[in-house]
Order: structure tokens, then sequence, then C-alpha cells
């Protein structure tokens, strides 16, 4: 598992030339993330995929599920 999000965020934005730019969360990089709801690190590997979405944000702004996290 550890591999696959690390090939979908640091290699993907690597593959692109904006590793200093996206791909991890850090001071300084853009923050495009989402946020799921249960660890897919922990939860049987079938269940990653009805693993819901808890929010979702671009640019550092919550464009779903704000009011998850006491926003919006």
């Amino acid at each position: 598992m550890e591999e696959a999000v690390y090939a979908y965020t640091v290699g993907a934005a690597y593959s692109v030339g904006m590793e200093g730019v996206q791909g991890k969360i850090a001071p300084g990089i853009l923050a495009d993330l989402t946020v799921l709801g249960a660890d897919i690190f922990t939860v049987p590997t079938a269940a990653i995929l009805t693993t819901p979405i808890a929010a979702t944000m671009v640019g550092g702004e919550f464009v779903y599920g704000a009011e998850n996290f006491g926003y919006g």
C-alpha cells in the first residue's frame, strides 16, 4: 500500500517535474488533497474500494466536506 500511495503522490509529481510544488504534504507545497474516511493502511484491501471521501481540498481550500472539519 505504501508503494501505491507514493506512486500516486510523490511519484506522479516527479514524473511531470513538479516534485517541488506538489505530491506531498509540506510547507510551501500546493494543498490539493483528499481526506479519506478510513485509514487505507489498516483496512482490509477489499474495503479500500468503498472507503468514503470525507473531504477534498484544491489549492488549500475545501471544495467538498468542509463541514466535517468545522469549516463552511
